[in-house]
């Protein structure tokens, strides 16, 4: 049971926001998706961004086990990573699409992925590739998208490299996809093997080429890969050791040159930890992320120029295991999912100042993986 800084004081978290957005309309509701690992797979809720609650409206989809969801550039359609160990009869992931409509999703695809356990997709910036990256595989494919379908496999790679940490990189493990922004690279980070696999991508074709990699420190275990607004920095989350890579992206090459490394953990904490997700507001001023076992927020204030990172405070998650968090559209609220305590925190975030509040709302959902406003 989530303990009692778990749930939010409605109250407070409202004067917060206000006195934080100094906007005095608000939206009308908003739908947001929910991946979770259960059969019921994706779930409905509508968000009140004037009391920054979350109210649930039904299953969306039915689909097994979905760790990640991305909208296409459009938004007319959405795309769900299955964490299966079996699909359509054969031993992979799957990877599906939707429509995106007034009375909710309709399933349009579905295709297998490269090998089992998928966890995480993304899509290009033309909307026509996806990218998919396999935890339990250790494996990645790249998809061709027409009119919101997915297409079969065009590209797949499958990988051999492990770290030195015998539980967690006892073999590869892909973990997250992305692309440069200039969309002419992709990025798959190999937990497993301590590196970011680098690629020069095919926007017409969907195929992916090797280009290079990004080695992290032995045992890292880099997660995800998130650039910053400044358009040529990156932070790289190490989940097994809660660092941060800070990273210089090279447009001629697509490669990187680290920077600096960020300590996420207090110093005085030496128990398990697992550093998670990134959420980057569009001003590029902060930057948070989420660590998982201790169970904590970190936001930093970040040089818009260069990237740097400068730390302001760790805060309350609202949960066990926040697996991922975002932004609302206003960027007034911070939702986290808190995957262990199976429940939704809603806090209120200073946009000024970059502070998020200490207390806010929660709303149970079982086994919350991805949260997406389409």
């Amino acid at each position: 049971m989530p303990s009692r800084r778990s749930f939010l004081k409605t109250a407070s978290a409202a004067t917060f926001a206000a006195a934080s957005s100094g906007i005095a309309d608000v939206a009308s509701t908003q739908r947001v998706f929910v991946g979770t690992g259960t059969a019921n797979g994706i779930l409905a809720f509508d968000f009140d961004p004037g009391q920054g609650e979350l109210a649930a409206a039904g299953v969306a989809a039915k689909i097994d086990t979905v760790d990640w969801l991305v909208v296409s550039p459009d938004r007319r359609f959405l795309f769900a990573a299955c964490e299966v160990d079996s699909f359509n009869g054969r031993p992979t992931g799957e990877v599906a699409s939707f429509a995106v409509e007034k009375s909710g999703l309709r399933q349009l695809s579905a295709q297998n992925s490269a090998a089992k356990g998928t966890c995480h997709i993304a899509l290009d910036r033309t909307g026509g590739v996806l990218v998919s990256a396999d935890y339990g595989g250790g494996s990645a494919a790249s998809f061709q998208v027409s009119g919101g379908k997915i297409n079969p496999a065009v590209w797949t790679e499958h990988y051999t490299a492990h770290g030195p940490n015998s539980e967690r990189q006892e073999a590869a493990h892909a973990h997250f996809c992305s692309f440069s922004p200039d969309n002419r690279f992709a990025y798959i980070n190999d937990l497993g093997g301590d590196m970011i696999h680098i690629y020069r991508l095919d926007a017409v074709a969907g195929k992916l080429t090797a280009a290079s990699a990004f080695h992290a420190k032995a045992g890292a275990g880099p997660r995800t890969l998130h650039f910053h607004p400044n358009g040529h920095t990156a932070y790289s989350v190490n989940e097994l050791i809660s660092t941060v890579d800070v990273l210089e992206w090279h447009e001629n090459d697509g490669s990187f040159t680290q920077k600096a490394t960020i300590d996420l953990l207090p110093a005085d904490y030496h128990g398990p930890t697992r550093a998670c997700d990134t959420v980057i507001p569009r001003d590029g001023r902060f930057v948070y992320f989420a660590n998982r076992d201790n169970n904590f927020l970190y936001t930093f204030k970040a040089d818009q120029r260069s990237g740097a990172l400068s730390p302001m405070k760790r805060s309350n998650c609202g949960g066990k295991t926040p697996r991922n968090f975002t932004l609302d559209p206003s960027e007034r609220w911070m939702l986290v999912a808190n995957q262990d305590s199976n429940n939704i925190s809603v806090f209120a975030r200073d946009a000024k100042t970059g502070v998020l509040a200490e207390e806010g709302k929660s709303i149970t959902v079982q086994a919350p993986m991805r949260i997406l406003f389409p």
